[in-house]
């Protein structure tokens, strides 16, 4: 197991954070954004108070801002409060986490890296009813986290999926920038112009990069498909016009195939970075990322923007409407066996996760929070090597985001299942009809 402790040490280590995720040079809210007194963070009860420590679960802390970000924020605002993180292996966050919950081992505030784990760990009585916290008007992924009406946890960010293009690629292949119109078949369209202009020009750079989770087909055909979300219950033939396009991209060569990509173990990070691809789908989490790696020299220096994301049909598509994306939220619940000291502090933590002082601290490092105002807007788009055209504000701040992994108790199942679906798809061991029949019949028998 990998954890350690880490404890809140004041802003000066969160602004220290904010400036090496993007790359030290980027422009973030002052103290005073930051350590103001929210709905979340009052001095009641803190003021001259007993002292009180509480724990919290988090990953990859040196690569993740985050966590210390949120904790010294709040420590802030509420001195007699520390945030103390323990830190969990990424890749095997969720069972190391559940392991220490059926222990009596685990932190106070439980960080739920994945929402679909949530029903998992309410079925183990092992989060607090949190359905009491405040939360803001006009904050996403609160329904996430909701199991038969009742709150087990506080979003505080809520990436959605859209599309990065590469500016200077577009012009080299001479194809008209994006203008938020696109459905998916414009999509494959655009990513064979691109192809094509860029062959044209003596650029080995794809039309499109589609990296490899089931995410990249899945999500927005359960998002954007009517009754999408009816895949938990073996309704997944709105799945087959994505797969098809997918697979028209890989065969016209527009598109690295999945097979090649797997065999590379390409990145995202590295096929975008490195101006190998014009187009990709992804979360707006890899802004961060990439404002990061564009200022250390990681990545190529290029003008970049946002995109909606393409979508199902033209009634959802241009600016004048608001486009249909997915994402799920990270969110933050409380140990149902926390000592009863605590419960009110924890409470107050999460209420101020919520808040706008907190969105706006996230935005100032290149993170989607799970509330968007025009204040967070302004400092997001404020940040050093952020695009600065009206379309990608209108990407980020615009859409309609449904969950790509609905809280229930058959979710991480059905996912497996579709998962295998996708690869067989995209592997082309297998049709699309005879995966989708294949998939239909396991979820009736191992689900329903």
């Amino acid at each position: 197991m990998n954890r350690r402790m880490k404890g809140a040490v004041g802003l000066a280590i969160a602004a220290a954070l904010v400036l090496s995720a993007c790359g030290g040079d980027a422009e973030t809210p002052d103290a005073g954004d930051t350590g103001a007194a929210t709905d979340g963070g009052s001095d009641a009860g803190n003021e001259g108070g007993e002292e009180i420590t509480l724990t919290m679960s988090g990953w990859s802390l040196d690569t993740t801002p985050e966590f210390q970000l949120l904790a010294d924020a709040f420590h802030a605002a509420n001195p007699n409060i520390t945030v103390e993180l323990a830190e969990y292996d990424a890749g095997e966050y969720n069972t190391l986490l559940t392991a220490d919950l059926a222990a009596g081992a685990a932190p106070d505030l439980i960080t739920q890296k994945e929402a679909k784990y949530t029903p998992v760990f309410v079925n183990g009585n092992q989060l607090l009813d949190v359905s009491d916290v405040a939360l803001p008007d006009g904050i996403n992924g609160v329904g996430s986290y909701q199991v038969d009406g009742t709150s087990y946890a506080v979003p505080y960010r809520n990436d959605s999926w859209v599309i990065f293009y590469n500016v200077d690629l577009f012009n080299q292949a001479g194809v008209d920038l994006p203008d938020g119109s696109w459905t998916w078949d414009d999509y494959g369209q655009a990513a064979k112009d691109l192809k094509a202009g860029l062959e044209a020009a003596g650029s080995s750079a794809y039309g499109a990069y589609l990296h490899g989770w089931q995410s990249t087909v899945q999500g927005f055909a359960n998002a954007q498909s009517p009754n999408g979300m009816d895949f938990l219950e073996g309704s997944i033939d709105h799945l087959a016009p994505y797969y098809e396009r997918v697979l028209d991209l890989q065969d016209s060569g527009a598109q690295i195939d999945f097979n090649t990509r797997g065999a590379n173990q390409l990145t995202y990070q590295g096929e975008f970075g490195k101006q190998n691809a014009a187009l990709m789908p992804m979360g707006t989490w890899y802004v961060a990322t990439l404002l990061a790696q564009q200022a250390s020299g990681e990545a190529d220096t290029f003008e970049w923007g946002m995109a909606p994301a393409p979508q199902y049909d033209a009634s959802t598509a241009g600016t004048d409407n608001t486009p249909v994306t997915f994402g799920d939220p990270t969110g933050i619940g409380i140990n149902v066996a926390i000592d009863d000291s605590k419960v009110d502090a924890a409470k107050e933590f999460l209420a101020f996760i919520a808040s706008e002082d907190a969105a706006k601290a996230l935005a100032g490092i290149g993170i989607t929070p799970a509330l968007i105002t025009d204040d967070v807007v302004s400092v997001y788009f404020g940040t050093e090597g952020a695009p600065q055209d009206e379309l990608s504000s209108f990407a980020w701040s615009t859409n309609e985001v449904l969950p790509e992994n609905p809280p229930s108790n058959s979710t991480a199942t059905v996912q497996t299942i579709l998962g295998d679906l996708h690869t067989a798809v995209l592997s082309e061991s297998s049709s699309v009809a005879d995966e989708i029949e294949n998939a239909k019949q396991r979820i009736e028998n191992e689900v329903q």
